[in-house]
């Protein structure tokens, strides 16, 4: 009987062990929110295992589009936000929702269409290259889901002086799905597309695509990191949260971010702005 009651009484120490085991990692873990291209890009993958590793913190991926990541994160279900929507984010700090916001990296947009070029766009600069993808009605295809690049797309076409939302026929073509398949649709309509840098090169079954316009100083890309505001959202775990974001600005996480490459090539720069903004 002795016997017995020692063996229950260790199962119940292991037991209790165990939850307090549990609990003491969930008390180590945060939730991020992200937009798809770093998810997509495998940039996380990478990443989040050297934080892990060098401070015992674990980050929940949710990745969404930019104002869904916003929508989650003024109701406080999140920790931390990282994205590419500089005014968004801006907005989301002066509103008061986000402590600071920290450049952390960026890569560029790049014009994505079919190797024949049939809009003659090869080249040129962005705003020529959509008015003349406009004039001609050729194929284009737009992730029409109000995430980061389709922001910075609508952005552009303003740019290049075109009213979209008035201009475009069928040969505007709304994805409404992520980068990857925006990418897929492009491929299947032999039609351009605005792409992050980072998703075109992760994009594999490129058939006919190629890109056909790069470097214009209007495609740049910036990622920002923002802590959610605790005073507002008390249940945000802030010293893990800054903890992240310290480290994603750091010189040891901007080397991370650095030699982050697909094959042979570097995905995002760092560029981090360490007093906020």
């Amino acid at each position: 009987m002795a016997v017995r009651r020692l063996s229950v009484a260790f199962a119940l120490l292991c037991g209790l062990a165990a939850s307090v085991a549990a609990s003491s990692a969930e008390d180590r873990a945060i939730v991020m929110a992200t937009t798809t291209a770093t998810q997509e890009s495998g940039l996380l993958d990478y990443l989040l295992p050297i934080f892990r590793e060098k401070t015992g913190i674990e980050v929940t991926v949710i990745a969404r589009r930019a104002d869904e990541v916003l929508e989650g994160a003024r109701r406080g279900e999140v920790d931390v936000v990282l994205m590419h929507a500089r005014p968004q984010e801006e907005k989301f700090v002066a509103d008061g929702f986000a402590v600071k916001r920290f450049d952390v990296m960026y890569n560029d947009y790049v014009l994505i269409g079919p190797k024949s070029d049939p809009a003659s766009v090869k080249g040129k600069d962005i705003a020529t290259a959509l008015k003349a993808i406009e004039a001609k009605g050729v194929p284009f295809v737009t992730r029409g889901d109000r995430s980061g690049t389709h922001a910075a797309e609508l952005a552009l076409w303003i740019v290049a002086g075109i009213d979209i939302a008035r201009t475009k026929g069928a040969w505007y073509r709304e994805a409404k799905q992520d980068m990857a398949s925006a990418l897929d649709a492009a491929r299947t309509a032999n039609a351009y597309v605005l792409s992050d840098r980072g998703s075109w090169i992760a994009f594999r079954d490129r058939g006919d695509l190629d890109i056909v316009v790069e470097g214009d100083k209007r495609l740049l890309n910036q990622y920002g990191v923002m802590l959610v505001n605790p005073a507002k959202f008390p249940n945000v775990k802030k010293e893990l949260g800054q903890d992240f974001v310290d480290w994603l600005i750091s010189p040891d996480g901007q080397a991370a971010i650095a030699g982050y490459q697909v094959d042979g090539q570097q995905l995002f720069f760092p560029n981090a702005d360490k007093s906020g903004g």
